[in-house]
């Protein structure tokens, strides 16, 4: 194996202790608040979690959890707030971060994306995803659903760096788009790791659009998914120009397509992006197990539109929050997905009072973990679902001033509008601590850095090589 190849080495994660007597934890959190993002959004100040194992079994005000469990370890946090890990319900792995800038999305793909993946090797594939599930940890996801190549290395990459991940593969099923992942890979993806390292790692079924697969690729994604038992994700309605192109092939909305073909049939279907859905499709798909994967950031960046975000939730539509990908954003730092989603519903509505801070932190953990399907374990503080926590630094200026409980609390405001992913001090999943005061245990960062860095150059001139050798683009599904 070359030095490039090479995965970086692991560290070990900071597990929970071993287990004490039947019924005591292995660790109590105490911090000045928690808060919980249950059914009810109650916030305890200060509060504690009982944790065991890799599951929660208690949460509450602190003086009643230390009393219930004397004598158990406790980790005092200080000055915190504990919350749920942030949940990423849609994004890419990858390394163009800062080269494929200023473009409308159908000219980013021609000119950067697509030669990128006709130029993308495994180990570069791999490289990427151990990039961007660190930098996912430091700021405080701890769940990511990653739509990328060869995932048999993101699934090692999470495995070791021990973030929780659903991955879906980037595939083709269609003559022009042969240099995708293909739907055997994905089912191979499938029966290797879903549901391996400890329950973390997840496969669906994925396609990159629904054009980029033929009338038999289509039905067999649907087949996979049904045969499998797991989610199929694919974008769509992400730019306004795809709606006439529905009309062309099939005579219909891009949602009532969907629904003909077969779609809706699955466990569950999640779009990302749905920029252009009309009220009917809204109406359409909240009669469905249809969830929608909102990326803020990435629209506003590539000029795609503002997602019907209210018009989702107020007709029971699941949605989470995605950064989509370093490419289309520039960071994964999921606080800021809560704040701009937030400003964009704003704007959209021209409301001050839309997208409300708590509809933010819900679309970033429990309703988040309700669109991908994993709300039973992940998403809000409660006994029984797993421990995947972080702590937020409440010292700091952002969160000045800082008012946990009373007359003037200001708790949700601020950690929407006021705090940075690098304000997260602590990262922890399954129980297991994988940040702790800023920095990556589970992982060396130099290296996963100077990895990416060794690797890059060589895959940006294979791709300049093609673009100067193929006319500067390829072939798009709008082409005539």
């Amino acid at each position: 194996m070359t030095q490039d190849s090479a995965r970086p080495k692991a560290k070990k994660a900071t597990p929970a202790p071993k287990r004490p007597a039947p019924g005591q934890p292995d660790l109590i959190l105490t911090a000045e608040a928690v808060v919980t993002m249950d059914v009810d959004l109650s916030v305890h100040a200060p509060g504690a979690i009982a944790i065991r194992g890799d599951t929660i079994l208690a949460v509450g005000p602190e003086a009643e959890i230390l009393a219930a469990h004397p004598g158990a370890p406790v980790k005092a946090m200080g000055r915190k707030v504990l919350m749920p890990g942030l949940i990423n319900a849609h994004a890419h792995s990858g390394f163009l971060r800062g080269t494929a800038e200023h473009l409308p999305v159908w000219d980013w793909l021609t000119q950067h994306i697509n030669p990128m993946h006709r130029m993308l090797r495994p180990e570069e594939a791999e490289a990427a995803s151990y990039l961007c599930y660190a930098e996912s940890l430091l700021s405080g996801t701890t769940t990511l659903v990653d739509m990328w190549r060869y995932m048999q290395g993101s699934a090692r990459a999470a495995e070791v760096l021990g973030n929780r991940l659903v991955a879906v593969p980037y595939v083709g099923e269609h003559p022009d788009y042969d240099y995708f992942d293909t739907l055997d890979m994905n089912e191979a993806l499938i029966e290797a790791w879903n549901g391996k390292a400890d329950g973390r790692v997840s496969v669906w079924v994925g396609l990159e659009h629904l054009f980029y697969a033929d009338e038999a690729g289509q039905q067999r994604a649907i087949e996979l998914s049904k045969k499998h038992k797991v989610p199929f994700h694919t974008h769509c309605s992400e730019a306004e120009i795809e709606l006439q192109e529905y009309l062309d092939r099939y005579g219909k909305k891009p949602m009532e397509v969907f629904e003909d073909l077969g779609f809706f049939e699955t466990p569950l279907t999640m779009f990302a992006h749905a920029v252009w859905l009309d009220p009917s499709e809204v109406e359409l798909i909240a009669k469905y197990n249809v969830s929608v994967a909102h990326n803020p950031v990435s629209n506003m960046k590539l000029a795609s539109g503002i997602a019907p975000v209210a018009e989702f939730l107020a007709a029971g539509i699941p949605v989470g929050l995605g950064t989509d990908g370093e490419k289309e954003n520039n960071n994964f730092d999921m606080v800021e997905e809560m704040k701009t989603a937030s400003l964009l519903g704003k704007l959209r509505h021209r409301d001050a009072a839309a997208m409300d801070s708590w509809d933010c932190l819900r679309m970033a953990t429990s309703l988040g973990a309700k669109a991908i399907g994993q709300d039973d374990r992940i998403g809000s503080l409660e006994p029984g679902k797993r421990a995947d926590i972080i702590a937020i630094r409440a010292d700091t200026p952002r969160m000045t001033p800082f008012f946990a409980d009373g007359p003037w609390f200001n708790l949700q405001h601020n950690l929407v509008h006021a705090i940075r992913g690098s304000d997260v001090s602590m990262t922890m999943v399954n129980g297991a601590i994988l940040v702790e005061d800023g920095q990556l245990k589970t992982g060396d960062m130099a290296e996963i850095i100077a990895r990416i860095h060794r690797l890059a150059p060589g895959h940006f001139t294979r791709r300049a090589d093609w673009l100067s050798a193929n006319g500067g683009g390829t072939k798009q599904w709008t082409d005539s």
